[in-house]
């Protein structure tokens, strides 16, 4: 069973398809479902998903998960 990735767009409604934007690949949000990317199997679109990013500041690294897939959600089609 394909899945995908899609969230709610920070403009709303204003994104045609009611908001909803799909994840296309290389850091990139799509508002056409017929451009985002479909994994295979659900761990691969999860593995995406949990992207956290690491930021080092001095002695001190900080790890984080962007806004944009905190707000994500994993589809099964």
């Amino acid at each position: 069973m394909p899945y995908h990735i899609k969230k709610t767009s920070i403009l709303g409604s204003a994104v045609p398809t009611n908001g909803t934007e799909y994840y296309a690949g290389d850091n990139k949000w799509t508002n056409d479902y017929e451009n985002r990317k479909v994994y295979v199997n659900e761990a691969d679109a999860n593995s995406q998903q949990a992207t956290t990013i690491s930021r080092t500041m001095g002695d001190k690294t900080y790890t984080y998960q962007p806004e944009w897939w905190k707000n994500s959600v994993v589809v099964s089609e």
